[in-house]
């Protein structure tokens, strides 16, 4: 039986200025003032842990947050100083902190639940998120981490529209109703085109490189949108916040970026010489 289309089911003028503005401040921090992206990346991987501890402790984790945003921060800052390595230590180290400060407070299988959320909000924001700035580091890396940010755009906005018109083919039902798969070709069509037209103009990428790429990142990015999904469903919360009006929260917008970041990093890597 086939699911009935969906409407818009958000504030679209909302959700259309909201975007445009988060779009400007991107451009702003990557080409123009490129200093403060890293600062823009800290501060929006601080506010998606702080929702994140709060969706947590909707299902009975207490996760501190003290030694979740100091490892954050940490985080960051020895990515754009050092780089992989400094990453690799960086979030050794944030773990390590975290498992000392909750047990400090108590022990038992609660506190090794807390502890695996900790580690669960470090993994999945701080870990993920900091590939922007890894992808920032290297070469044309201002319109390496725009190629990774329009392979999330583009499969969000191609399949919204596209499920919007068209949608009558539940993807995953049970994870999220509103998906369906004409929803995700709208999703490979807008998202193909937006990495490869990058790649070929800005990048001088092989036409089948873009391809590829955007075909991964459409996979990926509606991957993580799942992954979100299933994770506030088992929570009983419809979005981690309420900051982005049209969106949701912080973490909301950037759920696919955390995915596509790395992915973009690691197939360049592969790919190219």
């Amino acid at each position: 039986m086939h699911a009935k289309r969906r409407g818009p089911g958000r504030n679209l003028p909302a959700a259309i200025a909201v975007g445009a503005g988060l779009g400007g401040v991107l451009l702003c921090t990557l080409f123009l003032l490129p200093q403060a992206f890293p600062v823009l990346v800290a501060a929006v991987m601080v506010l998606a842990v702080l929702e994140l501890t709060r969706a947590l402790a909707q299902g009975g984790l207490e996760v501190p947050p003290v030694p979740l945003l100091v490892g954050v921060i940490g985080m960051a800052v020895s990515t754009v100083v050092f780089d992989t390595e400094g990453l690799l230590v960086a979030t050794a180290v944030a773990v390590c902190v975290l498992i000392l400060w909750r047990v400090s407070e108590s022990m038992g299988l609660t506190a090794l639940r807390d502890v695996a959320g900790g580690v669960f909000c470090l993994a999945w924001v701080a870990f993920l998120g900091c590939f922007t700035l890894l992808l920032f580091n290297l070469e044309q890396g201002p319109m390496l981490v725009l190629l990774a940010v329009l392979g999330s755009v583009g499969n969000d906005i191609g399949g919204y529209v596209a499920g919007v018109l068209f949608g009558s083919h539940p993807m995953a039902p049970g994870i999220s109703p509103k998906k369906s798969w004409e929803g995700f070709a709208g999703s490979l069509i807008m998202g193909v085109a937006a990495v490869t037209t990058v790649g070929l103009l800005a990048l001088d990428l092989p036409w089948w490189i873009g391809v590829l790429l955007g075909v991964v990142l459409v996979i990926v990015s509606t991957s993580g949108d799942l992954s979100e999904s299933l994770l506030k469903r088992d929570l009983g919360i419809k979005d981690m916040g309420h900051l982005l009006p049209g969106h949701g929260g912080v973490l909301d917008r950037v759920d696919s970026i955390l995915i596509a970041a790395p992915t973009t990093y690691i197939m360049l890597e592969v790919l190219l010489p």
